[in-house]
């Protein structure tokens, strides 16, 4: 189908509709029995836990907050504090409220302490052999009915549910960091989540104020699934010649307020990452090698000011040109690079409806806009899909599916280019 244009008024009304519709889940009963969640465990009490738990404890609930050593429970106790101080310093809440919203959380060195609680969320980092661990001890010591939850990020949760003798009570909640800030809320519904759990983690997110999208089980569910093929993108434009600040300044000129190297500085680039590491990123491992490891140490893949502004590094490009072996100056132009990272991600979100992944087009927009910091003005990748038109997306994507093999065109992709329709009509399956 060609591009259509819309105007900002249309598009505000399609992300308006699209954010009441993500909240129905078509195949459970809209009065299906909730579970009562009245009060809540969270495991680990670094950037994610201390966030998540801020949530509930905004919300009236208490939370029970379990760290391995005093110290770093101390420590995340002391940020989440502090955090409710700059608040109130701000206006945003009176001072009494400080102590008051501190006064839900409980934390605890031993697991035990979840015994009565009707919600727990793992929290600790990406590792699937230490969260079956977890979820074989929260197996053991939940009382009947509680929902045992994961944070993670693109692990398979039916494996975690797998060690359980509930996986019915089992679900993902994927909150974004920083999890107090961040309006989205993947729920992710495993093989065998029980209907009355996701619909008490629907109303839940209501609860703690997100905006949540029901997602299914797949290496990085929605958002980041259609994250990794734009990064894999701007890291094959990288190898080709472009310099990490082209890549940023193109999708910056789109409208996101952060490219993926501005992100990755942001984030750290060390995250994932050990001394001596060769990763399939060779051009960060050497960063790291050098302790440039991001704003954090001052120098990621940019240089940064005093006042954390981003420079264009020579010594990034230089490791680029000694690794890639492509002289600097041969990047497209923005408009290319626009093309090379936006469409794949349209590619891979008619992938997701095609294995049945998000209940319907809108609510990938939806985890994009309230997740990710998409721009408003072009409504998501679906709607935008729409906008640059089934043609212009599958010409793109086939030549990059020439190069390589995973980013062919889907078959939704070539029916829609073939016979009309449009991207936020794709239903799933």
């Amino acid at each position: 189908m060609p591009a259509i244009s819309m105007s900002p008024a249309e598009i505000s009304d399609y992300i308006a509709k699209a954010g009441r519709e993500a909240w129905i889940v078509p195949d459970v009963p809209a009065n299906t029995p909730r579970r009562k969640v009245a009060k809540v465990g969270v495991i680990g009490a670094g950037t994610m836990g201390g966030g998540i738990s801020m949530n509930f404890a905004s919300a009236g609930i208490p939370v029970v907050i379990l760290e391995q050593k005093q110290d770093a429970l101390d420590r995340g106790l002391g940020v989440v504090r502090a955090n409710y101080q700059r608040s109130a310093d701000n206006g945003r809440f009176p001072q009494e409220e400080v102590d008051e919203r501190m006064a839900r959380l409980t934390g605890t060195l031993e697991m035990q302490a979840f015994a009565d609680c009707d919600l727990v969320i793992e929290a600790v980092f990406e590792d699937m052999d230490l969260k079956k661990r977890i979820f074989t001890d929260l197996d053991r010591i939940l009382k009947p009915g509680a929902i045992l939850a994961t944070n993670t990020s693109a692990l398979d949760i039916d494996q975690i549910a797998g060690v359980t003798k509930r996986p019915q009570d089992v679900i993902g909640l994927h909150f974004f960091s920083p999890a107090n800030v961040m309006k989205l809320l993947e729920i992710v519904r495993a093989d065998h989540t029980a209907d009355d759990v996701i619909m008490t983690c629907m109303d839940l997110a209501r609860t703690i104020n997100k905006v949540a999208a029901l997602v299914g089980v797949c290496p990085g569910f929605v958002g980041n699934r259609i994250l990794f093929a734009r990064q894999t993108q701007a890291g094959k434009l990288v190898a080709n010649g472009a310099m990490p600040w082209d890549v940023d300044a193109a999708l910056n000129q789109f409208g996101f307020r952060m490219g993926p190297y501005q992100m990755s500085d942001l984030a750290g680039l060390d995250i994932g990452w050990k001394k001596g590491a060769k990763t399939a990123n060779p051009i960060r491992d050497a960063l790291c090698e050098l302790d440039r490891r991001g704003q954090k140490t001052g120098a990621g893949y940019y240089d940064y000011d005093e006042s954390r502004r981003p420079v264009p590094s020579e010594v990034t490009a230089r490791i680029i040109a000694e690794i890639t072996g492509v002289a600097a100056g041969s990047a497209p132009g923005p408009g290319e690079i626009i093309a090379t990272c936006i469409h794949p991600m349209i590619n891979e979100g008619l992938r997701i409806l095609e294995e049945r992944k998000a209940q319907r087009a809108s609510d990938i927009d939806i985890v994009w806009l309230n997740g990710y910091g998409w721009p408003a003005d072009k409504g998501g990748p679906m709607l935008y899909g729409d906008m640059v038109g089934a043609e212009t997306v599958l010409a793109t994507m086939e030549r990059l599916g020439a190069e390589d093999a995973r980013f062919a065109p889907c078959e939704t992709l070539k029916r829609l280019a073939r016979d009309g329709g449009r991207f936020i009509d794709v239903e799933p399956g």
